[in-house]
């Protein structure tokens, strides 16, 4: 509480009050602290619990002693609300009459019906999943964050007067043009889905999985439903995880309770340091090495590795992988890396499941995007600025991965309020009515009015 600038301010994308909070928890004021907390950030219970809390590198105890775990505070304050009653439906005060259709309920999508609901405005969401939720239902497992959590907040949004239609894929089994007839204004927020892949010799083998087919298929097991195509299992399998990031992280733990043989993961990176570099100065988020509960599980993990072939069995099943080491060197202007294969250093690795967790490329084109015609930047995200996030189309907005690119739960959310903010400025105009001020009172980093609700 002596930082005099609180950096974690900027370092939150959501712009958390965090030190007001902080203080608020420290006197024991609960409702302060959820009021304080709330007014800026939606969901704390998500980011409590799957946030990479990029706060907590910017925070000025961190410059010589760990940092204030702010992540494990959010936590506890929105837990807190919920077993004493603070959070209660945002019900608006006043309907504005106007309809605005979400497409898609994973984070972005949540948090923009939220703040337009809360503006006034009628909020249908839909959903071509069986539940709400997006990446939080079906793409992060329950070892991280439990599925009652998200049902919770959904049952809120319902009851505060959100509508949710599941099972309906825009430009599938829902019509785009009935939601350009019968909405006036649309929000794109179906997320960064179209996986990074790796083709090489013998991707066709069976044992090839993409990370959120196989992820997919455990919430859904974990959930009592059915899961439909082949199933993927990794039990007494030799599993192979390509890719070194949060979702490669969850293969891995998600390998391991299913009592795998063996657990690998690979990484094109070279392995990084253990603390911040000359390159990494506090206050910036740094690239050093992190490992997972699920890596402390019990994983073996190799960096500046490629994998060079998938080795398959005379059955068309995968057997082995075939891959090299590699040598990184940074260019002569020093801000660029390139790598060498290692003479000598290929092996064939036993594997028989291996887990492409390489990343996302883009949205979805198929179907809804290229129905509507909408215009996508150079790397087939949707375009549209930060300044008013609407796309080519009139009254047709985006938010989340699918403007932006694969990222953070916590951007995600920020993403939604912001786009929502703009929704509401186009419906309603920028004078200042009722509607329109309580939606910019959510702003980032603009406490709400003290309601007791979100």
């Amino acid at each position: 509480m002596n930082c005099g600038i609180p950096f974690c301010h900027s370092g939150c994308p959501l712009g958390n009050v965090i030190p007001e909070f902080n203080d608020a928890v420290y006197r024991q004021q609960w409702q302060e602290a959820y009021d304080i907390l709330s007014s800026t950030n939606n969901f704390p219970e998500f980011t409590g619990r799957i946030c990479p809390a990029p706060c907590e590198s910017s925070c000025v105890l961190g410059i010589n002693q760990p940092p204030v775990a702010i992540e494990e505070i959010e936590k506890h304050i929105i837990e807190v609300a919920f077993d004493k009653g603070f959070v209660k439906p945002n019900h608006p005060a006043v309907r504005t009459g106007k309809k605005v259709a979400i497409v898609g309920s994973g984070p972005a999508g949540l948090a923009a019906a939220d703040q337009l609901n809360a503006a006034g405005h009628n909020v249908t969401v839909f959903e071509r999943d069986d539940e709400p939720g997006g990446l939080l239902r079906y793409g992060i497992p329950d070892f991280k964050l439990e599925k009652w959590v998200v049902a919770r907040r959904v049952r809120l949004m319902e009851e505060a007067g959100i509508t949710f239609k599941c099972n309906s894929e825009v430009g599938v089994n829902v019509g785009i043009n009935d939601l350009l007839r019968e909405f006036h204004a649309i929000v794109l927020a179906g997320g960064s889905t179209i996986p990074r892949d790796l083709p090489i010799p013998g991707r066709e083998l069976k044992g090839v999985h993409f990370a959120m087919d196989f992820l997919k298929q455990q919430n859904k097991r974990v959930s009592s439903l059915p899961v439909q195509g082949e199933e993927i299992w990794a039990t007494n399998k030799n599993v192979v995880v390509i890719g070194g990031g949060d979702t490669g992280s969850d293969c891995v733990g998600t390998s391991n309770r299913h009592k795998a043989m063996s657990v690998t993961q690979f990484e094109l990176m070279p392995k990084p340091p253990h603390a911040r570099t000359e390159l990494m100065p506090w206050p910036t988020y740094p690239m050093i090495l992190k490992t997972s509960s699920s890596h402390e599980e019990g994983a073996d993990r190799h960096w500046a590795i490629a994998t060079k072939e998938f080795i398959g069995d005379e059955k068309g099943h995968l057997k082995a992988l075939r891959t090299v080491k590699l040598e990184w060197k940074m260019t002569e202007d020093g801000r660029t890396a390139k790598f060498t294969e290692v003479p000598g250093s290929e092996v064939e690795l036993p594997c028989e499941l291996a887990l492409l967790a390489m990343g996302f490329v883009h949205p979805q084109h198929q179907g809804l995007l290229k129905e509507l015609d909408v215009e996508l930047d150079e790397r087939g995200n949707v375009k549209a600025s930060e300044k008013n996030y609407v796309t080519n189309i009139a009254k047709v907005f985006t938010a989340g991965d699918m403007r932006r690119g694969q990222s953070l739960v916590v951007w995600a959310i920020s993403e939604g309020r912001e786009c929502a903010r703009k929704v509401d400025e186009y419906l309603v105009g920028s004078s200042c009515s009722n509607a329109e001020t309580k939606a910019s009172s959510h702003s980032k980093g603009t406490p709400a009015p003290k309601t007791g609700s979100q």
